[in-house]
C-alpha cells in the first residue's frame, strides 16, 4: 500500500483540518530552508501549527511523507505541449527543467525511492517524457535512453550543487577558492610526472566554459548517443 492508494479524507472521525497539500508544502518550505534532514514529522508539524501525532492521521510515515514532495516537485517540470513531435527540443527542455528542479532544491537528491514513484505529476511526467521517443523504440530502450538523459542531468547538477556547498562552507569566493590550489597544480604540471593531468589543465576546452555551456556541451553528446540509437530519418 503506498500513500496514493489510501483517501486523503479518512471515511470516520474528526473533519481533517489539514490537506496532503498544505502539509506537503511546510515540508519542502523546511527542506528548502534547513535541508531535507530537517524535514522530520514534528518539525513539519510544528511548521503548520499542530502536534506530530495529528500529522500521522494525514501522512501515515515520513516515507509517505518524502514521497509527496517529491511528486509535488516532479510537478514543477513545465512540459506543457511535450510531445511536440522534435524530439531533440523536448528532451533538451526536460533536462533543462530537471536541472533548474534540482538546484532550486537540492535536497531532492537526499530522497531516495526503491520503486518510480506513482503519484500524479510522476505519472504525467512519464506519459510527457516517455512519449517523446514512444514512436521510435521499443519500450525497453526508451526506458535506457531516459535513464541515460537522467544520469546525465543528475551527475552533472549533484557536482554542481557540491561545488556551491563546498564554496560556502570554505567562505571563499570561486575565484580564490579556484586560487587556493594553483601552487600544487603549478608543482604537479612542473614534475613531468602526471602528462595527461597537464593536458587537462593546459589544453583542455570545457573548464573554462561557464557552467551553463558546459552543461549544454555534455547534453549535445548525450542526445548525439541518444539519436545513434533511434531509426534512420528520425
Amino acid at each position: 500500500m503506498t500513500i496514493w492508494t489510501l483517501p486523503e479524507r479518512p471515511a470516520r472521525g474528526p473533519k481533517p483540518v489539514y490537506s496532503r497539500a498544505q502539509i506537503t508544502e511546510a515540508a519542502i518550505r523546511v527542506a528548502d530552508a534547513e535541508g531535507l534532514e530537517a524535514a522530520t514529522m514534528r518539525r513539519v508539524a510544528a511548521e503548520i501549527g499542530t502536534g506530530a501525532m495529528s500529522l500521522y492521521r494525514y501522512v501515515p510515515s515520513r516515507d509517505d511523507l518524502l514521497e509527496l514532495m517529491a511528486d509535488r516537485l516532479t510537478g514543477e517540470l513545465d512540459l506543457a505541449g511535450v510531445p511536440s513531435g522534435d524530439w531533440r527540443a523536448d528532451l533538451t527542455r526536460y533536462a533543462d527543467e530537471l536541472r533548474a528542479m534540482w538546484r532550486r532544491h537540492p535536497w531532492i537528491g537526499g530522497v531516495r525511492r526503491s520503486l518510480p514513484g506513482l503519484g500524479p505529476n510522476q505519472l504525467v511526467l512519464i506519459e510527457r517524457l516517455m512519449g517523446v521517443l514512444d514512436p521510435h523504440v521499443p519500450i525497453d530502450e526508451n526506458l535506457g535512453l531516459v535513464a541515460l538523459l537522467n544520469g546525465y542531468v543528475e551527475g552533472v547538477v549533484r557536482e554542481e550543487i557540491g561545488a556551491a556547498e563546498q564554496l560556502r562552507r570554505s567562505g571563499l569566493s570561486e575565484p580564490e577558492w579556484m586560487a587556493r590550489s594553483h601552487a600544487h597544480v603549478d608543482r604537479l604540471v612542473k614534475s613531468g610526472d602526471h602528462p595527461i593531468f597537464t593536458k587537462i589543465v593546459t589544453e583542455a576546452r570545457r573548464p573554462h566554459l561557464s557552467r551553463d555551456d558546459q552543461f549544454r556541451h555534455g547534453l549535445r553528446r548525450v542526445l548525439d548517443c541518444v539519436a545513434a540509437a533511434l531509426p534512420p530519418a528520425t
